[in-house]
């Protein structure tokens, strides 16, 4: 099967502008950068929305 990904409506439009990417495949949560497709990380649910949680509360603004 076909892996469908996604990405941000917020993301550059057109292919290759380094969007992150977003896909679920048996459970797991696939996430890749568009600029380099065969490197895709693995995670949980759980995890994730932990991740955007901090990322909503600002953890991670030092890095932008």
């Amino acid at each position: 099967m076909e892996i469908q990904w996604r990405k941000s409506s917020k993301s550059a439009e057109g292919d290759g502008d380094g969007c992150l990417e977003l896909a679920e495949q048996d459970g797991e949560i696939l996430m890749r950068e568009s600029d380099h497709p065969g490197v895709v990380i693995h995670t949980t649910r759980v995890k994730l929305r932990a991740f955007l949680e901090g990322a909503k509360e600002g953890e991670f603004d030092n890095f932008a």
